[in-house]
């Protein structure tokens, strides 16, 4: 990771961390970098979406002031979700994308996204340059003048075009099929149920209301209890949640159980396979994804990649291998064949496909999967690297991995986004989980790594 990015953007709080001044910065770099390989002279065209934080408008009128300050022209989508800027991107001819969301993160963080003219997320060189930018001492970087200064476009005309891309993809019409959505007060809120509408849905919605400060707040993907009880309320056959740029998805069966990504994988890994459309027969995981996936894996034939935590990582192995579909646990799965990101209405679309075409029920397509119990435990440290690596912190996860042996297992890992310290355990019982995971958290604290 760099001084500023990690693997999923430049993250932090608003005004504390990630300031107008770095936007402003970004948009100056990103500019003048993508002028540069405009030998015509013309100017570069970068596509900006935004979620529905407070903070969201102004990181956009900031990076668009300082992409057209270097003579680039800047293309505002407005409020639309993440794997919306990359599709843009990637099929209207623009030379990079800016997402700003901080996705699941409270409303008082931002982050800027930076995506490629392929749609994937910006390569970690030209990160290092724009980081290097932000911290040079004098700015290097000319101003445009006279004709050369860009414009500001309003292209709200590109998020149309998006979810017409994703209405093309749907071959059975949802007549008659009682979905609910959970938009999380975020990107979704004005494209989800517009979709399910036109698809012939009685589509019941909730946390559609934003207000700047209540996106991912008691609801969404990681409050998925939310949408259980609206689910069960409302005796809906299935409900999707998404998280606050829409690149995640999870979701609730037609008994109130959450299917999470682990579970979409396999659902979706299976009937790829039987329609001979799984490429390599393998499906792309991360170090996260639960034992009993694997186990299912195997009794079905299917083989699977380990990547390491971020949706990137993942996409990247699918590229090298020609792989066709991946994920992780969290909701974001990727369908190479449609997208180059995690995208939670599609992957709810992909969902509702192999409903109709199985004609079943998704707690019924569910239930030879049997997944173990996992505890996640966070904890906040002082250096990530030093509690990581501390020799009792790394004693204590080794008893642990011996005791659990094959009938579970213990990750520790440094957060890619956050100053935590994740200590993850599964094994057959709650108890286990609860007993092996605080062997090594309290081995973390007792050594004095935890943050006040």
């Amino acid at each position: 990771m760099g001084r500023y990015f990690g693997t999923d953007g430049f993250r932090g709080e608003a005004n504390v961390n990630l300031t107008a001044m770095h936007a402003y910065k970004v948009g100056r770099f990103l500019g003048y970098y993508f002028n540069q390989k405009h030998e015509d002279g013309g100017h570069a065209k970068i596509v900006i979406g935004k979620d529905t934080r407070k903070s969201s408008y102004m990181f956009e009128y900031a990076l668009s002031a300082g992409i057209t300050a270097s003579g680039a022209d800047a293309y505002l989508l407005h409020v639309t979700t993440t794997p919306s800027v990359a599709y843009i991107a990637r099929t209207e001819n623009f030379d990079c994308g800016v997402m700003i969301s901080a996705s699941h993160n409270p409303f008082y963080d931002n982050g800027l996204k930076l995506i490629s003219g392929t749609g994937q997320k910006m390569d970690a060189a030209v990160e290092a340059l724009v980081e290097d930018y932000i911290d040079a001492p004098e700015d290097s970087i000319p101003l445009a003048r006279k004709e050369q200064i860009g414009r500001t476009v309003d292209y709200i005309m590109g998020r149309n075009r998006y979810m017409g891309y994703l209405m093309t993809l749907v071959t059975r019409s949802y007549e008659g099929i009682k979905v609910g959505l959970d938009c999380a007060n975020g990107s979704s809120w004005m494209i989800a149920k517009s979709l399910f509408d036109a698809l012939g849905a009685k589509t019941y919605v909730i946390n559609a209301e934003p207000d700047g400060t209540n996106i991912n707040r008691n609801a969404g993907s990681t409050h998925i209890e939310v949408l259980q009880a609206f689910v069960k309320e409302k005796g809906l056959d299935i409900g999707f949640a998404y998280d606050g740029d829409a690149d995640r998805c999870m979701c609730v069966d037609d008994q109130g159980n959450v299917v999470d990504g682990d579970r979409i994988l396999y659902l979706c890994g299976c009937y790829l396979k039987e329609c001979g459309e799984l490429e390599g027969d393998t499906v792309v995981t991360t170090v996260m994804s639960n034992i009993g996936l694997y186990k299912a894996f195997d009794a079905a034939g299917i083989r699977y990649e380990k990547t390491k935590v971020g949706d990137k990582y993942v996409y990247e192995n699918m590229l090298e291998n020609n792989f066709t579909l991946g994920g992780e646990q969290s909701g974001h799965i990727i369908f190479r064949k449609y997208a180059t990101t995690g995208d939670g209405i599609l992957t709810s679309l992909k969902i509702m496909e192999v409903m109709l075409e199985k004609k079943s029920k998704l707690s019924v397509l569910l239930r030879d999967l049997k997944i173990y119990p996992q505890l996640l435990v966070n904890v906040r440290v002082k250096s990530k690297p030093e509690a990581r690596a501390d020799e009792e912190v790394v004693k204590a996860t080794e008893r642990v991995a011996e005791a659990l042996g094959t009938e579970g297992r213990i990750l520790v890992r440094e957060s890619g986004t956050e100053p935590v310290i994740r200590v993850m355990v599964e094994a057959p019982t709650e108890e286990e989980c609860r007993k092996y995971v605080y062997e090594v958290v309290d081995v973390i604290k007792a050594r004095g790594h935890e943050a006040e």
